[in-house]
């Protein structure tokens, strides 16, 4: 299936090009192509990147575990359509770790598709996408898992990020003042995650987010969702961001995340809400993220429909992940170009509830950005301190390349 799908894209390529007025050979990091149609109304970008993951765990009273992966493989496709304001963009995701999670909820089917979505700048200041993508839930998740500071995201985002899912988002943004940038969204979506095809089995998922950015955009105005401080910003930058997530009627056990809540005769619903605040601060090579994560349910407690508690396979009571999490990380980039990077986790699921014991994670890594985030090796070292259960010692080493 995965080779039917490459064949596709590169004859649709093929016949694209044959079409297309202009085919622009880019620099590096900036695109595979970038075509131009015959009478400029449609442009496409076509980008290839991958991640090649090294990684080794030893946990106590356990034996080493040593892995190697292409960690992600993706194809991206970016552009607009008829007109500058119509944009889209289209990611696929090749890799067994992108394709992986295939359900009777999909079909069975792989989870190729990432992203698909279309955005609309339908007046002034004023954008809606729809389609399917990323929530706009904490800040660490919508960084793009290629402009991350480090291996890989933390903890905080694994156990309460709120990912992708299909629906709509209006987008809006202002000045209070020459340099002070307001930006709003609003999110309507399924509630279940990605590439769902049996749905809506639940309610409807809505989420509200506020940034403001005090002392101006950033450079190249994403600064703010890039890790390290690659362009060197030459006057200080603040972002801070607020989310509030509202899934109602869930069926699975970390909002639109985690597993569905299949009971005798259907599924357990229950509303879920997640709220996130976090903040972004660059200056002079020095960066600096922090995130909180606060979850909870108005019954976090699995049952079927005679009231008796809902069992996993291993007859555990099956519960929504509530809890609470930290997460803060900085780092230095030096005029070589190698940044030296560190980061403090906290969750602390609510263990009455879950089960589960609060970990910490302290993480040390070392970056060389070659071509900026487009080119980059990484490895980083991080300990697992688990109340009352074993600890984990984890080193990875990961190169990234994007064209």
């Amino acid at each position: 299936m995965k080779t039917k799908i490459i064949h596709v894209v590169i004859v649709c390529l093929a016949i694209t090009s044959l079409s297309a007025q202009e085919i622009k050979a880019s620099k590096f990091g900036k695109g595979l192509l970038n075509i131009v149609g015959e009478d400029s109304t449609w442009t496409m970008k076509v980008g290839l990147r991958m991640q090649l993951l090294g990684s080794s765990i030893w946990e106590d009273h356990a034996s080493n575990e040593t892995s190697f992966l292409a960690r992600r493989a993706r194809l991206k496709f970016d552009g607009f359509a008829f007109s500058p304001k119509l944009k889209y963009k289209i990611e696929l995701g090749l890799s067994n770790r992108d394709q992986s999670g295939a359900s009777e909820f999909t079909h069975n089917a792989p989870r190729y598709i990432l992203d698909a979505m279309l955005k609309w700048n339908f007046y002034e200041n004023f954008e809606i996408w729809f389609g399917q993508g990323k929530l706009p839930g904490n800040r660490e998740r919508v960084i793009s898992s290629g402009d991350l500071q480090q291996v890989d995201r933390s903890l905080l985002n694994s156990r309460f990020t709120i990912d992708r899912d299909f629906g709509f988002q209006l987008r809006h943004h202002f000045n209070l003042t020459n340099t002070f940038v307001v930006k709003e969204i609003f999110s309507l979506a399924q509630g279940e995650g990605r590439n769902v095809t049996t749905g809506n089995l639940g309610g409807y998922q809505y989420t509200g987010r506020i940034e403001l950015l005090p002392m101006g955009n950033f450079s190249n105005s994403k600064g703010d969702y890039k890790g390290a401080d690659l362009k060197r910003e030459k006057t200080p930058k603040l972002a801070i961001g607020v989310s509030y997530d509202h899934n109602n009627n869930a069926v699975k056990t970390r909002s639109n995340q985690g597993s569905y809540m299949v009971t005798d005769t259907g599924f357990f619903e229950t509303n879920i809400n997640t709220f996130f605040a976090d903040a972004m601060f660059k200056y002079n090579g020095f960066s600096l993220m922090a995130e909180y994560a606060d979850r909870d349910a108005k019954d976090p407690f699995a049952k079927n429909s005679d009231g008796s508690p809902l069992l996993d396979s291993k007859g555990n009571q099956v519960t929504v992940q509530v809890g609470k999490g930290l997460n803060i990380q900085t780092g230095y980039l030096f005029p070589s170009n190698w940044e030296i990077s560190g980061r403090y986790t906290s969750v602390k699921l609510d263990k009455a509830i879950t089960g589960k014991n609060p970990e910490k994670q302290y993480t040390l890594g070392i970056s060389k950005y070659i071509v900026g985030h487009k080119l980059k090796v990484q490895t980083d070292i991080s300990h697992l301190a688990v109340t009352n259960g074993n600890n984990e010692l984890m080193y990875r080493l990961q190169f990234d390349i994007h064209f």
